[in-house]
């Protein structure tokens, strides 16, 4: 049996995900989604929490024909320790789905089995801080994501949120208020997953 893995931070979770992961389905049996950067919320870089994320996710794959497992994983501030943390969190796998550069090395090192599927790259579709700035605008964002990611971000009040906190830290940054969470969107590896993913 071949079980899968692929992680993400899926803020929010997009079309380019979903593109992916329905190729990834037609190899394997079955499919662990990481949920990286569990921890985080509320920020630019990170505007949904990781329950809201599992929704985004298991709602619009419930027609999927294989088994799914969705682990929230939490943050590792090095990237040496990164798998096996990711490993632990788990159910066994035979492969790692990724288009990163960087967790396609990290994954080779601990000896594991990667795919990258050519012509997928999730991460470079649309990036959360491009997804806020379309939200902040009042832009068309919706069709970037399916449509049952625009409910749960609906559900939740996720426009509001985003164009609160794109306000929060604009003025953090121009010193308008004091900054209570300046880590939270200064950019921690590897975030979850390796910083260089912007997924």
């Amino acid at each position: 049996m071949i079980r899968g893995l692929y992680v993400g931070r899926f803020q929010p979770y997009h079309n380019g995900h979903k593109a992916f992961i329905q190729k990834i389905a037609e190899e394997v049996d079955e499919l662990v989604i990481g949920i990286g950067s569990a921890q985080m919320s509320h920020t630019v870089r990170h505007p949904f929490t990781a329950g809201e994320r599992i929704l985004m996710i298991s709602r619009d794959l419930i027609h999927l024909d294989i088994p799914i497992y969705i682990i929230p994983l939490e943050d590792v501030k090095r990237n040496s320790l990164w798998v096996s943390h990711v490993i632990s969190m788990c159910p066994p796998v035979t492969q790692i789905y990724t288009s990163n550069p960087l967790i396609s090395q990290l994954f080779l090192e601990a000896g594991r089995h990667v795919v990258c599927p050519s012509g997928l790259c999730p991460h470079k579709v649309l990036s959360s801080e491009e997804w806020c700035s379309l939200v902040k605008a009042g832009d068309n964002w919706a069709s970037y994501v399916p449509s049952d990611t625009v409910r749960v971000i609906e559900d939740v009040g996720g426009v509001e949120r985003i164009r609160l906190i794109t306000q929060t830290d604009e003025s953090v940054v121009s010193g308008n208020m004091q900054p209570q969470t300046i880590s939270s969107f200064s950019g921690c590896e590897p975030n979850g997953i390796p910083s260089t993913d912007r997924s």
